[in-house]
């Protein structure tokens, strides 16, 4: 029980010495920023599920919308990449036909 207790007490003094040099601090603002939409989400599907129909519907949409503005810089390169790929099977499916 010791060993386990000395490893989340580690843990803890490397994660507060990054957070005073201000090296975790980025990266803890940008989970926790991706985290509060996840969350809204999981709020609006549970409510949903326990028959709030009107009001789940509001935070699981608020969540999603949240979640794709802060996802927006993934999405526009795979969404880009989507629709080069969906061209280049349209050429050679032309091809194809003839």
């Amino acid at each position: 029980m010791n060993n386990r207790n000395n490893g989340t007490a580690i843990l803890l003094i490397v994660v507060g010495g990054l957070m005073l040099f201000g090296l975790f601090a980025p990266l803890f603002g940008k989970l926790i920023g991706l985290l509060f939409p996840i969350l809204m989400i999981a709020l609006g599907y549970y409510g949903i599920r326990r028959g709030r129909t009107l009001i789940g519907t509001i935070i699981l949409a608020f969540g999603a919308l949240s979640l794709l503005a802060k996802l927006s810089w993934f999405i526009g390169p795979l969404l880009g990449i989507a629709l080069v790929i969906f061209g280049i099977s349209l050429l050679k499916g032309k091809r194809n036909s003839y």
